[in-house]
């Protein structure tokens, strides 16, 4: 299940990517000979006008293949070279590049808001002012490895109502009470809820001892549900869109920047199998976590195809610039050698990233 819900996700994601670079290019009178649904090898496709519809085996993606976007002899000097996406202006060549990232970027807004709208969890504090939040809890955001937590069975997104040692408890739960318990040092018993349950769990945790302090390896938050009348969600959704945009364009740099400073690690990047599991884990608290995953995954791919890296949105757009600057276009077989070789990095980045995904499940 977790996988089918994966899937759904990616195909719906890089459809409207795709979808972006097809209606600026008919905006544009550029040719679009193909708008492939999932990658080959292909199932099926039928005709309508010029354009072929095509489905294909792998459910991963889709793709859509503008004529001229690989320059050659044909789509540069033949008899449709006036609709090929090279002889069109620079700018019109960018806005057909970049209108994919923005779509992607329309895309986050969109389910951002329709979870305000179905009720968003929030944390405390940044709740619009003028609107109450409701079932508020303090929820684990996240959970260090190896920590007395983690061995405990503590996931992110575990819901504490309460907290008991030495025959003292409370039900009044927040980040301090929680802190005060654990710097006792004593083994303490946790009540907590996870997902859509409704009856509570319990836990013991020892807390562990670092140089006279004492922690379980936890980050809080007290988080609620904010639910919004249609106008204001799309205009709150706006502004989590740009808040998350931010917040991935800063973590990107720094990852980019601690790798090339030798510093980097594959321990803070996610690819396709770990998405599997956190979709599960998103599903399972509920409809609107899974729309805020699809929002940020969105955000994420909107980010990363704007590096100016070979294969990339963000590439071609480079490339674009340094025609613009230099007055002449490059050698189309240059281009076309660097992009090749530029996806072929990628897919092994990717097969990287993945086999790393796997040894961690071990």
């Amino acid at each position: 299940m977790n996988i089918l819900i994966f899937i759904i996700i990616l195909l719906v994601l890089v459809l409207v990517h795709e979808f972006g670079h097809f209606f600026a290019a008919k905006k544009f009178g550029i040719r679009v000979d193909e708008f492939g649904f999932g990658f080959p090898p292909r199932l099926f496709s039928f005709k309508k006008g010029e354009i072929e519809y095509s489905f294909n085996l792998l459910p991963i993606g889709g793709f859509v293949k503008i004529f001229g976007e690989n320059p050659d002899e044909e789509n540069t000097f033949g008899p449709d070279a006036s609709r090929s996406f090279i002889n069109k202006p620079k700018y019109k060549q960018a806005v057909v590049l970049f209108a994919g990232v923005f779509a992607n970027f329309l895309l986050a807004w969109f389910l951002f808001s329709l979870g305000f709208m179905s009720g968003l969890p929030t944390s405390v504090g940044n709740e619009p002012r003028g609107y109450s939040m409701a079932d508020t809890h303090l929820v684990v955001v996240s959970v260090l490895a190896d920590s007395p937590a983690e061995k405990a069975g503590l996931k992110s997104g575990d819901k504490i109502v309460y907290i008991k040692s030495n025959n003292l408890d409370t039900n009044y739960i927040s980040p301090e009470t929680v802190r005060s318990f654990v710097a006792s040092g004593n083994k303490i018993e946790i009540g907590y809820l996870r997902g859509k349950d409704t009856i509570y769990n319990t836990v013991e945790i020892t807390p562990q001892n670092d140089n006279g302090s004492f922690f379980i390896g936890i980050s809080m938050d007290q988080i609620g549900i904010v639910k919004l009348p249609v106008l204001t969600a799309f205009w709150e959704g706006l502004k989590l869109d740009w808040f998350v945009t931010k917040g991935t364009v800063v973590g990107l740099y720094t990852l980019i920047k601690e790798g090339i400073e030798g510093r980097g690690s594959l321990a803070s990047v996610t690819g396709p199998v770990g998405m599997v599991g956190i979709v599960g884990n998103a599903y399972q608290f509920g409809f609107v976590y899974l729309l805020s995953f699809s929002a940020l995954i969105s955000v994420n791919l909107a980010i990363i195809n704007l590096i100016p890296f070979p294969a990339l949105d963000g590439g071609r757009l480079f490339f674009l610039l340094i025609e613009k600057i230099k007055g002449s276009r490059l050698n189309p077989k240059f281009a076309n050698t660097v992009n090749m070789v530029g996806f072929a990095v990628l897919i092994i980045l990717m097969l990287l990233v993945t086999y790393h995904d796997v040894v961690k499940l071990f």
